[in-house]
């Protein structure tokens, strides 16, 4: 795979950054970072000629970035703690990055996809069975990665990187027939905010068309329900069906839509961002 995007702190904030997603990515936020702190984000992405900002971060702290020039493209109720929503802000340096040229597609593959909603999720086929995964599935993980995926946003082709999440705070979840794995995902957690990322979906492609991405969602929300996590989202490609209709048949609600912004399969894609509540939030 090529060279990834550099993790790093700024300002104690959690950003990566790098040409292969062309981006500055703000992942979290830390809250005594500054009021000038997205102009520090600018400044970075202009030393570096990235042609976008993408920035997660409490509503609460979006008036600084608003006043900075940048616009809200999703948004995702009780992401903190079930307390306070998230606001995706972007903005973009260059116009080109912000004209999506298959506009027009997405949004009818989004209407595909709601109208999904509520659809009854199929048995699971006797021959496959949905679990955990364990560090002694890593090197097998990273080989389904490297068949599914050209490119990703980070490494989960190599078997260290899975390690080092599994170890840490992401869940993998996988599909397996006679001893084998043939389908993956991942939750991430958050505890400290009670949220969780679900993702890193991937299919071997002689086993498509069995509905095993929505079991191993099921699976991963029975999961996260334990874990008291309160809100689960994911952001997927914008056009990819599949993905879409995923989520939309397990009760996620469209949030919003990411211009061009993750480097997946190959090249830059704009991303559907989807959120569902699956605990009622801590009352303080």
């Amino acid at each position: 795979m090529p060279p990834q995007d550099t993790i790093e702190e700024l300002r104690g904030s959690l950003i990566q950054h790098g040409p292969y997603n062309d981006r500055v990515y703000l992942m979290r936020l830390d809250p005594d970072a500054g009021a000038d702190f997205p102009n520090q984000l600018v400044a970075l992405a202009e030393e570096k000629s990235y042609s976008k900002i993408f920035a997660k971060v409490p509503e609460t702290a979006a008036a600084d970035f608003l006043e900075t020039g940048f616009c809200e493209e999703a948004s995702i109720p009780g992401f903190f703690a079930g307390q306070e929503s998230a606001l995706f802000l972007c903005r973009y340096l260059q116009k080109a990055r912000r004209k999506e040229s298959d506009a027009a597609a997405m949004e009818k593959l989004l209407r595909l996809a709601e109208a999904k909603q509520g659809d009854e999720l199929p048995p699971l086929d006797v021959r496959f069975t949905v679990r955990r995964c364990t560090e002694a599935d890593a090197e097998a993980m990273a080989a389904i990665y490297r068949q599914v995926f050209p490119s990703y946003p980070f490494p989960i082709s190599e078997p260290e990187y899975l390690l080092e999440t599994m170890r840490s705070h992401v869940a993998y979840f996988g599909v397996e027939t006679k001893g084998r794995l043939i389908a993956l995902g991942s939750a991430e957690l958050d505890s400290e905010a009670a949220n969780a990322e679900i993702t890193d979906f991937a299919t071997l492609p002689e086993w498509t068309g069995n509905s095993l991405a929505l079991h191993l969602l099921r699976r991963m929300e029975q999961y996260l329900r334990q874990a008291q996590i309160i809100t689960a989202y994911t952001i997927a490609r914008a056009m990819s069906p599949g993905m879409n209709i995923t989520f939309a048949k397990a009760a996620y609600q469209f949030a919003g839509r990411l211009k061009n912004n993750t480097n997946i399969s190959g090249s830059i894609e704009s991303m559907n961002v989807w959120h569902k509540p699956l605990l009622q939030k801590v009352s303080t």
